[in-house]
């Protein structure tokens, strides 16, 4: 209608950069694009050889993770900060004739393949070589146990979750460990910070794998966290850790990652 303006509500600028950065992470996947690398496996036909690893979530079912999973070759791992990142993963048809031709799996990242490991079934992972080396379960669901060592496609994927994320607190009276797990969006943490009752927000630093350190003496005050996930997105995560927690503890939060 002539002389109308028509005002486009406005959003808070938080949410819009929320909203153009999911819009960014679902353009990515849309482009489906998929990169060469080689896999293995390890762990036993069960997957409880997968269990522990090089970003320390021990139980990975207590973690929410179950045995699809895979050791990711150094150029993947980044120094722990892939750790809890998804990837699907086909085996290569056109290269091999150890896949099974139309499947694909998705993983998470749990540990770490070490460069120039040789491998009992004939795989490697030195660098620059993206290699996973997968759970056998994940493996068998893509290649023929005979293949030992196969060629695949692979991408970077979103993780999807049951719950919240975890926090497990170990370290001593003086520093603290926490283990962040169950990670969902983008499967990894780009940083965090902690408060105590007493205290402002304190950084944390990555000390190995998924586990960050705060060098304070926090006991007996309640906790709460600050998470950033690698594709942007923070969680504000209020008292989750009670006053009387106490090292070896895990909590569990309602609070999860969208991308």
């Amino acid at each position: 209608m002539a002389g109308t303006t028509v005002v486009a509500p406005q959003l808070k600028p938080s949410l819009l950069a929320a909203l153009v950065l999911a819009l960014l992470l679902t353009s990515a996947m849309a482009a489906n694009y998929w990169n060469s690398g080689t896999a293995t496996f390890y762990g036993g036909a069960d997957g409880s050889g997968t269990m522990g690893g090089a970003c320390g979530y021990d139980n990975l079912y207590n973690a929410g993770y179950g045995v699809l999973n895979a050791a990711l070759s150094q150029v993947l791992f980044n120094d722990g900060a892939s750790c809890g990142q998804c990837y699907s993963i086909r085996c290569d048809a056109s290269r091999s004739v150890w896949c099974k031709p139309g499947t694909s799996v998705t993983v998470t990242a749990t540990n770490l393949c070490p460069p120039n490991y040789a491998l009992p079934n004939g795989g490697w992972c030195g660098p620059p070589r993206p290699h996973f080396d997968m759970s056998q379960p994940a493996w068998e669901n893509i290649g023929v146990y005979r293949g030992g060592i196969i060629p695949v496609l692979y991408q970077r994927v979103s993780c999807s979750r049951q719950g919240g994320v975890r926090f497990r607190i170990t370290g001593s009276k003086y520093f603290q460990l926490v283990l962040i797990t169950n990670v969902a969006g983008s499967g990894s943490v780009q940083s965090m910070s902690v408060k105590g009752t007493s205290t402002g927000w304190i950084a944390m630093t990555r000390n190995w794998g998924a586990q960050w350190q705060s060098n304070s003496a926090l006991l007996t005050q309640a906790l709460s966290f600050t998470v950033t996930s690698t594709a942007g997105q923070t969680l504000y995560i209020n008292n989750v850790v009670p006053a009387w927690w106490d090292l070896g503890m895990t909590f569990a939060t309602n609070a999860q990652f969208d991308y």
